[in-house]
């Protein structure tokens, strides 16, 4: 799968859709471990996600995790069950 990688700022842009497999459970728990890189270590995390315009990644600092969202940088939201990968 080929990604568009774009700014964390332009994800605003874009239409989040669900991803063809529902994969929220698991990435919650990576992406609990992006959380920890991030606010502890400053690391950054590499994350793939689905849009009406096809899969596009950014790479950021993951702020925060919840049932349903992850939060990155500017209070921006991106629903778990549209994420396809996560890199560290």
């Amino acid at each position: 799968m080929m990604a568009t990688l774009i700014a964390k700022e332009e994800v605003s842009n874009y239409v989040i859709v669900p991803a063809f497999v529902d994969n929220t459970e698991h990435w919650q728990k990576e992406l609990q471990y992006a959380t920890r890189l991030g606010n502890e270590f400053k690391g950054k995390t590499t994350i793939t996600f689905e849009t009406t315009q096809g899969p596009r990644s950014i790479s950021t600092t993951v702020w925060s995790v919840t049932d349903k969202f992850l939060q990155i940088k500017g209070g921006q939201n991106i629903p778990l069950n549209s994420i396809i990968e996560v890199h560290f």
